[in-house]
């Protein structure tokens, strides 16, 4: 197996990785399939409603504090395209990375 090169702010840092050998022996090193987690493992923290014009990017960077992290919004809402969720008056759900949870009393 190869090495990936994602950094670990990316949706694919944990995704494990494989290799084809064609059969002239040629190596082609691929991502496994990476499965959308359920919304309902992320805690809540706050809610957004989206204005007109507003950027899931620039939600990102505003609540997150990097764009690129713009696809932990998607996991969080349920989304599989990021752009779904820049439809203007969508709620969207601001959370908690997966795995953490809130406190007792959210």
């Amino acid at each position: 197996m190869s090495e990936q090169h994602f950094p670990p702010t990316s949706r694919y840092a944990a995704v494990p990785t494989a290799e084809l050998v064609q059969p002239d022996g040629e190596r082609i090193v691929y991502l496994r399939r990476r499965f959308v987690p359920d919304p309902a493992r992320y805690a809540t923290v706050l809610e957004h409603t989206v204005q007109q014009g507003e950027r899931i990017d620039q939600l990102a960077a505003a609540y997150l504090g990097d764009p690129e992290l713009f696809w932990r919004l998607a996991d969080a809402n349920g989304v599989l395209h990021p752009l779904m969720l820049e439809e203007q008056a969508r709620r969207l759900r601001l959370t908690l990375p997966e795995g953490m949870s809130g406190p007792a009393y959210a």
